[in-house]
């Protein structure tokens, strides 16, 4: 592609040099530069790109976009371009150079703390059943129609994201259902995209090591509301007090959600148990085999979703009654011995005290059927590290009250120490509460004496991990899945 042609997607404060060459490819990434290229020079939080900038003429490098006058060279047929941001002109430059392929498909980005995974990933597979060709970006694998693409991110980098749209195009999906995180829109990865809807789950402290406030970090999601074109739709949660937030300056169609107040999408529980639910949405009664009150939001906004995107209502409950849970989003796993084991994501206070008090809900209903003694919850769960220190001791409190046993373990340290992790979480404890809480570092010992303590009608949490078959300790990713840790006790 010509250069000339890749920078009608942006609006440059400079541009020094020839314009009419042929670009061979496009990277922010100064390793992967080669002769003939365009490289963007981002500030990111632990490396300033313009330091590579000389290294990328060295290699050949066409152009260069960069922010910083003082990084431009006198070298020989080098093009510079001075934008105000490189972060959005990646994006946007990344959108031009694949055909701007999210203008090809009807494109849903979903936003919130908790919920993402679950409502892009049932989103897709709702539509697929419908018999629709679609795509999935989500946090634990992306999806161009039947093939699966590892994730690294909840959101990839805008040529990734980018270069996946258009592999869905080019497969012949006309849906594409993606996970939008607040670092992505912080960092413009979504910059250029095409969204036709634009879906809301709720808002909770997570990321404030990186946003720094909570209000940053509410407003950074709502900026992806803020960007809806006319025509497009907003689905929103009137439950969380943010959701009528993020939609104030929204141009699109706006329809909310709820399961306490008036809405446009209303659903309550009739039956619940650790198999599913019998729901009654706008009316209508249908049995799904998800459990909570968080996924009962999380259905009534797959389904808000789907009729706005034209489907039919009783279609769509009949597809929504067939849904399994994602995995690692409160998998049930039963004992021949007669406990259960739920495996869930949940790592953050707000998403911990959803599970636990789903799990009482159905302990509390079912205390009648084992007779012989009161049924407990078993909660192993850790934090992990480098990451928002401040929810460490939330967690802990939230977990130890609405548990008859809690068990304080690792979770991806990372590079912190795991005890000085644990002690954070034990400092939100009284010296009453710690004396009957166990403390076992090692996740698989923890994982194994949970099954060893549990009984018939007892049930163990196993929190924080979900879908993550690793563990990441001193910087060295190792092989750890909680589903298989509870299977060996079973």
């Amino acid at each position: 592609m010509l250069l000339s042609e890749l920078l009608t997607a942006i609006e440059p404060i400079e541009v020094i040099g020839s314009t009419e060459k042929e670009i061979k490819g496009l990277h922010f990434d100064s390793r992967k530069v080669g002769q003939g290229d365009l490289f963007v020079a981002q500030v990111g939080t632990a490396v300033d790109g313009h330091t590579f900038i000389e290294g990328c003429v060295e290699k050949g490098a066409a152009a260069m976009v960069l922010s910083d006058r003082a990084f431009m060279h006198d070298a020989k047929d080098v093009t510079y371009i001075l934008v105000e941001n490189t972060d959005k002109a990646l994006g946007l430059l990344a959108s031009k150079w694949f055909g701007e392929p999210s203008k090809a498909l009807t494109l849903v980005g979903v936003t919130g703390t908790n919920g993402k995974t679950t409502i892009a990933t049932l989103l897709y597979k709702l539509v697929r059943a419908l018999g629709h060709k679609a795509g999935l970006l989500s946090t634990v694998v992306n999806y161009i129609e039947d093939e699966a693409v590892p994730a690294t991110h909840t959101t990839p980098d805008a040529i990734e994201l980018n270069g996946l749209l258009r592999r869905m195009v080019d497969a012949g999906c006309e849906y594409a259902f993606m996970e939008v995180s607040s670092h992505a829109i912080a960092q413009e990865r979504v910059a250029g995209l095409d969204f036709d809807g634009a879906l809301f789950t709720n808002l909770t402290r997570d990321h404030i090591d990186y946003h720094k406030t909570f209000d940053n970090y509410r407003d950074t999601k709502k900026r992806l509301f803020d960007g809806l074109k006319k025509g497009a739709f907003a689905v929103t949660n009137k439950d969380d007090k943010n959701g009528l937030v993020m939609t104030q300056n929204c141009k699109a169609e706006v329809k909310t959600y709820s399961t306490r107040s008036l809405a446009d999408y209303k659903a309550q529980i009739l039956e619940e148990g650790f198999d599913g639910m019998m729901l009654n949405i706008n009316g209508k009664e249908v049995f799904v085999p998800l459990v909570g009150r968080f996924n009962v939001s999380n259905l009534l906004c797959i389904y808000g979703a789907a009729l706005c995107l034209g489907f039919e209502e009783l279609e769509v409950l009949r597809v929504l009654s067939t849904l399994k849970p994602v995995n690692g989003r409160f998998e049930t796993i039963r004992s021949p011995k007669g406990w259960t084991a739920i495996v869930d994501y949940a790592h953050t206070p707000d998403a911990v005290e959803n599970v636990i008090s789903t799990i009482r809900e159905i302990i509390d209903g079912q205390k009648s059927k084992v007779e012989s003694r009161k049924p407990r919850l078993i909660t192993v769960i850790g934090c992990g590290g480098n990451r928002d220190k401040g929810k460490r001791p939330m967690m802990a409190k939230i977990a130890k009250a609405g548990s008859e046993q809690l068990i304080l373990t690792s979770d991806n340290p990372r590079d912190e120490e795991p005890a000085d992790i644990l002690n954070d979480m034990k400092a939100g404890l009284t010296e009453d509460e710690l004396r009957s809480t166990l403390v076992i570092e090692d996740r698989a010992a923890a994982i194994q004496t949970a099954c060893t303590l549990a009984q018939a009608g007892d049930v163990i949490l196993v929190a924080g991990k979900g879908h993550e078959d690793y563990q990441i300790i001193k910087g060295v990713k190792h092989h750890f899945d909680d589903h298989e840790q509870v299977r060996k006790y079973l």
